[in-house]
């Protein structure tokens, strides 16, 4: 029977670790030599060939070729049924949707799965090392790779959802701006299409994006009420669904685009406002936190330990 000593076990896991982290680098270096006939001709006939879309679709195989090409199906039929065990794939979809995020419900549950196995590697270190130095028990280190799979699987979703909710308010925060320079646009003359492309090309925002997404929609056919429309649904805003119905029903009837404008801009200011006021009254009570437990204190520190050393002093 094989001793393994501890330092061999740790020498054993750091220089696969190592191997691994070197193997990535390699994999991730440029390659020498000129393009294929195939990589120069696949991107021309992507409309016409399923075969050309397969060879220039990115695969899950980068950085590790061999390894994501070995363990590729096993992890989507894992984040297939991993999908169909949790539910919830329409809200999953609405905050892709938010957060602006290329991808479908079926690749976020591959990502929530690899932070799951990421977690559960890392708490299975843990109790590894644990377990050789003897300082937690055994429910604990039994316990501790199961906890930290499921907190790396939790914790995939409330980052999706963080980031819904950052670009919600980066969106609700630009929309009265920009309805007051679309507004000045059409009562210069132009044409909303003619707004929105000046909009879209001197903007830098969330919203800027989204309008160069309406216009690319729109050279391609679709037209540009359905375009604004799916806009005002994939981000999911009150504020922003309200200025493209009224903004829509504008079109649709041949009413004067910029007095909608302006007044779309007006009440979403209005509606930042109250806001503003209702998360300063949801704040009072978090503001009296330090109020009571730093500053009163320091200052009654300052106003009585004058007179305390003064009257210690005197006698």
């Amino acid at each position: 029977m094989v001793h393994v000593s501890t330092a061999l076990a740790w020498g054993v896991l750091f220089g696969a670790t190592l191997g691994l982290g070197l193997w990535s680098i390699v994999a991730m270096l440029p390659r020498f030599g000129g393009p294929t006939l195939a990589d120069r001709v696949a991107p021309y006939l992507v409309d016409v060939s399923e075969g050309a879309r397969h060879y220039v679709e990115k695969r899950f195989t980068d950085p590790l070729p061999i390894l994501g090409r070995m363990l590729g199906p096993v992890l989507r039929r894992l984040s297939v049924r991993l999908s169909a065990a949790l539910g919830g794939n329409a809200a999953v979809q609405r905050n892709l949707d938010r957060a602006g995020v290329d991808g479908d419900v079926q690749h976020f549950r591959l990502e929530q799965l690899l932070w799951c196995l990421a977690g559960g590697a890392a708490g299975l270190t843990a109790a590894g090392a644990a377990a050789i130095y003897g300082t937690l028990p055994l429910a604990v280190i039994i316990a501790l790779p199961l906890a930290t799979g499921v907190t790396g699987l939790v914790l995939r979703d409330t980052v999706l959802s963080r980031q819904a909710t950052a670009r919600s308010n980066r969106i609700t925060a630009e929309l009265p701006t920009v309805l007051e320079f679309l507004s000045l646009s059409l009562s210069a003359g132009e044409g909303i299409l003619d707004g929105l492309r000046r909009m879209g090309t001197l903007g830098s925002g969330e919203l800027s994006t989204e309008f160069r997404a309406v216009l690319a929609a729109v050279h391609t056919g679709v037209p540009l009420a359905a375009a604004l429309t799916d806009v005002a649904r994939r981000a999911d805003i009150p504020a922003l669904t309200r200025c493209v119905e009224q903004l829509v029903a504008a079109l649709e009837r041949g009413s004067p685009l910029a007095e909608v404008l302006r007044a779309q801009a007006q009440d979403a200011r209005d509606e930042a406002k109250r806001g503003l006021l209702e998360v300063a009254g949801k704040k009072e009570v978090a503001m009296l936190v330090p109020l009571v437990f730093l500053i009163l204190p320091l200052s009654i520190l300052f106003a009585i330990f004058p007179g305390i050393f003064v009257l210690q002093a005197g006698f």
